[in-house]
């Protein structure tokens, strides 16, 4: 069980783990003007089979592509951020879960199909750039999960938290009781000058 998930969101991984993949494009005629190594998708479906098991959940983060070979992933739950090529009613009999737009799954995870900008507070997983070289806000973290970059690997949830990726994210929470302390530092210092300007 990841604890760190919201309650809503824990199923995910009461019974295994939860693994995370984006942009499958699978069977899509535009994958090879977007990565010329593009893998065929019964490729995609060995490689995703080989790694998530009938006890895991699977999400990915938009732009499935065929429905048919997306059925074959044998994940026990599925869950789906749709993405920009996505449509609602193509994946309604094959993924549990469907979500449109970005979903916040713990205070310091928020999941999104396309890079959210100017939130230092969270890590940012997502999808859409197929050449990792998105201009990424400074000072924000993000992972991004397009097949093509990350090796067309689920990537295991799980494992990421464990191994430290959100150690150094201070939460919203203790930024903006941060930022209220050192307000309240340059007041306390605002005030003190003036006394002795008025003092001289």
């Amino acid at each position: 069980m990841i604890k760190t998930l919201y309650e809503i969101f824990q199923h995910w991984s009461a019974k295994g783990s939860v693994y995370l993949l984006s942009d499958l494009h699978l069977d899509d005629d535009d994958c090879l003007l977007m990565d010329p190594d593009w893998i065929p998708p019964e490729e995609q479906i060995w490689i995703i089979n080989n790694k998530v098991t009938r006890n895991d959940t699977f999400i990915c983060l938009g732009d499935v592509g065929s429905s048919d070979y997306a059925a074959q992933i044998k994940a026990g739950h599925k869950v789906l951020l749709l993405g920009n090529h996505d449509r609602r009613k193509d994946y309604k009999d094959i993924f549990d879960e469907i979500y449109e737009g970005p979903l916040f799954i713990s205070e310091k995870i928020l999941l999104s199909h396309e890079p959210v900008y100017g939130l230092p507070w969270c890590l940012n997983i997502h999808g859409h750039d197929h050449n990792g070289i998105e201009p990424y806000a400074e000072g924000c973290k993000y992972l991004n999960l397009a097949a093509n970059v990350c090796g067309y690997t689920p990537v295991s949830l799980g494992l990421l938290i464990k191994g430290g990726i959100l150690a150094d994210i201070s939460s919203i929470h203790r930024q903006t009781i941060d930022r209220a302390a050192e307000r309240k530092q340059m007041k306390e210092q605002f005030y003190r000058g003036i006394e002795m300007i008025s003092e001289d």
